[in-house]
């Protein structure tokens, strides 16, 4: 049984579902230090969206952002798993479905994607010595595509509007649900749907959320 005092949440799911909010609404909640996703600090990331074919291969941005982004959620999930009761907006072990993907897409190639995968296993082989070794829960965001663009473009980001992302959404889309439900094991799913769901502007939304996530907690032994 774990103790409310050494609670960690991962929240996890599609880009512009809401991640940021509902991490930031369950930290409120639990009294609980939250973990944010490295974007507003993250230099590579508009690269990625707004680079030319030809420059990002020749600078290999999308190599170089998933590096980025494996570095801090490293750094993010050893703190979360040491200091007790943390939530983070998105974690270490969904990185490895995004470099999937980009590696599919011909967006980072197979020796990048292979050097990624041994430098991904060495980091989780040292997260399996710590005394906490994982998360105990993942709050899934899952919608319809519709859903998902329609939320991208609500939050206005500009690097991430543009037309020709649209096939790489559906790629990324497409397979998630799969990988969460058939490969993802580090800790019990709860999935929250956010076609019908808008924890920003709905109070009762929000409270909705937070009381289904205490339910699974407690019904995991885990008293908040």
């Amino acid at each position: 049984m774990v103790g409310s005092d050494e609670l960690v949440i991962v929240v996890g799911g599609m880009i512009g579902l809401g991640k940021t909010s509902v991490a930031t609404l369950l930290g409120e909640a639990l009294n609980s230090k939250v973990f944010y996703e490295s974007v507003d600090d993250n230099p590579l990331l508009p690269l990625l969206y707004t680079a030319s074919e030809e420059e990002s291969e020749r600078m290999r941005y999308p190599f170089l952002l998933q590096l980025h982004f494996l570095d801090t959620r490293f750094k993010a999930i050893k703190r979360a798993l040491t200091d007790k009761k943390n939530v983070l907006d998105r974690s270490i072990y969904e990185d490895w479905y995004f470099a999937k993907t980009l590696n599919e897409l011909g967006r980072i190639n197979d020796l990048e994607f292979h050097a990624y995968e041994r430098l991904l296993d060495n980091m989780l082989e040292e997260i399996e010595g710590m005394p906490k070794k994982a998360p105990d829960l993942m709050v899934y965001l899952s919608a319809s595509f519709e859903t998902v663009l329609t939320r991208i473009g609500m939050r206005g980001r500009e690097f991430e509007q543009d037309p020709s992302l649209v096939d790489y959404y559906h790629t990324l889309w497409s397979g998630y649900d799969d990988w969460v439900h058939h490969h993802y094991k580090a800790s019990e799913v709860l999935v929250v749907n956010m076609d019908e769901i808008d924890v920003v502007n709905n109070e009762q939304d929000a409270e909705f959320v937070v009381t289904e996530v205490k339910k699974r907690l407690n019904k995991m032994g885990i008293i908040v």
